[in-house]
């Protein structure tokens, strides 16, 4: 059974954000939620969505449903997080210039007019990156605050966290996934070999596979997920050749994979 569709022990429907499952179904859906004192129709909602699950007679929220709109998930799962640095150099240094471990549910808390309320894990992680790279920003002529980002493109970072954020290994109790800013690349490193049947090669090629399911497709609703699959030689390979002329590091090793972003070309030989 998928990890993400278990029961998580000890979870009731009260450790679930309902501000969060109501603009979820509501407005990605496009579905009428119950009302927030209706515990009995939200069950049958999320029951019906995996989100929840039936076990033992009681109703419990899934793994994905904690990770995606928990209220907080590291109560019920350590392992839910991003573990951020940022050093000065081109190794990893006790003089960081920055450290942070990231914590919530993945997606954020929105408004009705999608103004972001609380971030959520993937919008931290993109925060934090703003902060710790070059990033230009200007007032556009309607008044709108306009960033461009000069060290890697925007696309390929998101891609490469929302990936590490969807398919790795969650059984993996102990270990966040670590992204890690150095002078000269970006990296993420996501606990865990790919998934049966996925290989480096086959990414490169935007085979589509996912080792946890539900969070992909809830990700994909909320469109940081492409429906194709191609993600991967879209954003990061492509997107990394037309910034910089780079080509990133796609590395399978034996309990991670990590997908390394260079800053610039580097020098032959």
């Amino acid at each position: 059974m998928r990890y993400d569709l278990k029961p998580a022990p000890g979870a009731a429907l009260r450790d679930l954000d309902l501000r969060r499952l109501e603009r979820y179904f509501g407005h990605y859906r496009g579905q009428e939620c119950p009302a927030r004192e209706d515990e009995a129709g939200w069950t049958r909602l999320l029951v019906n969505t995996d989100l929840m699950v039936e076990d033992s007679g009681r109703s419990i929220p899934t793994v994905g449903s904690l990770l995606l709109f928990g209220k907080n998930p590291n109560r019920f799962l350590p392992q839910a997080g991003i573990t951020a640095a940022a050093y000065p150099g081109a190794e990893k240094d006790y003089a960081a210039r920055e450290r942070s471990v990231l914590r919530g549910p993945i997606v954020s808390h929105e408004s009705a007019s999608g103004e972001v309320l609380e971030s959520g894990l993937v919008a931290q992680a993109m925060e934090f990156v703003r902060r710790n790279t070059g990033v230009e920003a200007w007032i556009d002529a309607g008044g709108q605050r306009r960033d461009r980002w000069k060290d890697y493109p925007l696309e390929a970072v998101r891609e490469a966290l929302v990936n590490a954020i969807a398919h790795r290994d969650y059984t993996i109790m102990v270990t966040d996934i670590e992204l890690s800013i150095y002078a000269d690349r970006l990296e993420v490193v996501s606990p865990g070999r790919l998934p049966n049947t996925v290989t480096v090669e086959k990414m490169r090629h935007g085979y589509r596979a996912a080792r946890n399911e539900l969070l992909k497709e809830v990700l994909r609703d909320y469109r940081y997920i492409e429906a194709t699959g191609l993600g991967v030689p879209r954003k990061i390979i492509r997107g990394m050749r037309e910034h910089n002329g780079t080509e990133p590091d796609l590395v399978e090793s034996e309990d991670r994979f990590t997908v390394r972003l260079w800053r610039e070309r580097r020098p032959a030989g």
